[in-house]
């Protein structure tokens, strides 16, 4: 009964850290719950082997991210609910920048959408993404700088505001 205890503490403490780079891959906070279950769930039954691996956190991020790609594969996941208007966030964080930089992302192919949110969001380095994602580093600088290029061309002006945060 200890390696479900064990993966239940696990759950716990990494389950804010998965739904945040969740909800920056789908930004949606539905998907991002629903991303985060399926990756949970998917770490549980991995659990039993879990001693060989390194670093289960980071393990658990990889499954994240990979897990959305696959998501983002399938035919269904065109799928918008638009009955419900968005949750009104709390604080003082600059709401139109936060939808825009939102709406940017949204517009990246989840390919370099999980890049650059594990790249910057994450503050994971090039080889760690590399080996996280199955590409090679170089691939990941390459695909680093063109969907830089595409989002610094969807947000135009709201760029440099953007690089004073």
């Amino acid at each position: 009964m200890r390696p479900t205890t064990d993966f239940e503490e696990f759950a716990v403490a990494r389950t804010p850290q998965l739904f945040r780079t969740a909800w920056l891959l789908t930004g949606d906070r539905h998907q991002a719950e629903d991303l985060v279950q399926e990756t949970l769930a998917r770490m549980f039954r991995a659990w039993k082997g879990i001693d060989r691996v390194e670093n289960p956190g980071a393990y658990a991020q990889t499954v994240l991210a990979r897990t959305f790609i696959t998501q983002r594969r399938r035919r269904s996941s065109t799928e918008r609910p638009t009955a419900e208007l968005p949750e009104q966030a709390s604080g003082e964080v600059d709401q139109a920048l936060r939808v825009s930089l939102q709406a940017a992302l949204a517009e990246l192919s989840p390919l370099d959408r999980a890049v650059l949110v594990l790249r910057f969001f994450e503050d994971r380095s090039v080889e760690q993404v590399a080996r996280d994602l199955g590409k090679s580093s170089g691939a990941i600088r390459n695909r680093t700088s063109r969907a830089l290029t595409k989002l610094r061309d969807v947000l135009g002006a709201d760029a440099f505001h953007l690089s004073l945060s």
